[in-house]
């Protein structure tokens, strides 16, 4: 039993950084592909916004030419709470439940059974 729970907290551990990496990896993704739209600005990466050269004042918002960046934000989402890893609890509770079924209907609880 204690076999199963263990190759179940590698999987979910795996699961959870699988996740994890995808949504930055998808964000970081997503906000490289945005440009500046004015020959004399360059990107803020810190604050994702254009900023002038010759004055160093913003001069507007980055700008999603591509639609890179609402893509990759809408597939973060998804991977994120809002999807994929909100299952995470009712899929670790299903499992279990089926570990303790398996484990009581199997008969291995029974201890009048002989070998």
């Amino acid at each position: 039993m204690f076999n199963e729970l263990t190759a179940l907290a590698f999987g979910i551990v795996t699961f959870a950084v699988v996740i994890g990496v995808g949504v930055v990896v998808l964000t970081r993704f997503g906000q490289s592909s945005l440009e500046c739209v004015a020959g004399n600005s360059t990107m803020d990466t810190t604050n994702w916004v254009c900023m002038d050269i010759a004055n160093n004042s913003i001069t507007s918002d980055a700008i999603d030419l591509g639609g890179a960046n609402a893509t990759s934000g809408y597939l973060g989402g998804q991977l994120g709470q809002g999807g994929l890893a909100g299952w995470t609890p009712a899929i670790i509770a299903l499992t279990i439940g089926m570990l303790f079924l398996g484990l009581f209907l199997g008969g291995m609880g029974s201890k009048s059974r002989k070998y």
